[in-house]
């Protein structure tokens, strides 16, 4: 019974490392997909004033490209081994760290940058806060005497990016502290050793001038 939880435990401490890191990744990849900022801009009237969305995938452009990078070193774990896990174990920390670090890194222009830009698709149209009245527009006015007023909301949405992160954090020092005793995909593919064993053998009966085909190894005799 112990001998079997030995075996399988390399296997599932790798199920787990890479779950983590999978988790971790879509946890960032979710959160970065929710409203984090808007931009205001009541122009003079009659003018109606508009309302953008923005996007954390918007401020922060270069999250999944982030977050593709993770989940390929996460495959990558899959056929590695000895001193290449470990360094795919540290891309894996270093893309955390990026990530978390990704998420404080708004301002004021690059939210008003990201909405001229149109870069989110379901932001608000022209008109009122409430009513969200007027044509579909993703684009700030650019109207004398109206200057754009960004208000973020991206609290919750950035401590779930940061949980993500760590999480993959995590698993690449897992990867890192354990690339010895996690198992390898490619393992069931090597040779046995008994076969090894018989292939030897089957050269020294050769050479001693035995059939090593009949039993025991010996030819036998007619009499």
């Amino acid at each position: 019974m112990e001998g079997t939880q030995a075996r399988t435990s390399p296997r599932r401490d790798l199920a787990l490392t890479l779950l983590l890191g999978a988790v971790g990744a879509g946890l960032v990849f979710l959160a970065t997909r929710q409203g984090w900022a808007q931009v205001r801009t009541v122009p003079p009237k009659p003018l109606p004033a508009s309302v953008v969305a923005v996007t954390g995938a918007a401020l922060i452009p270069f999250a999944d490209a982030l977050v593709v990078a993770g989940l390929a070193s996460l495959a990558a774990v899959l056929a590695t081994r000895g001193l290449l896990r470990r360094v795919t174990g540290g891309l894996l920390v270093a893309l955390g760290i990026a990530l978390g670090a990704s998420a404080f890194t708004l301002s004021t222009s690059s939210a008003i940058a990201a909405a001229d830009a149109g870069a989110n698709p379901g932001s608000v149209g022209a008109g009122s806060v409430t009513q969200g009245t007027g044509p579909a527009t993703s684009a700030v006015p650019n109207v004398a005497g109206a200057d754009p007023h960004v208000t973020f909301g991206a609290a919750g949405w950035q401590f779930l990016v940061v949980l993500g992160a760590l999480a993959m954090v995590v698993a690449g020092v897992i990867v890192i502290a354990r690339a010895g005793r996690l198992a390898v995909m490619s393992s069931r593919y090597d040779a046995p050793a008994p076969v090894k064993a018989g292939t030897e053998s089957m050269w020294e009966a050769l050479s001693r001038g035995d059939d090593p085909t009949s039993v025991g190894g010996q030819v036998a005799e007619d009499h």
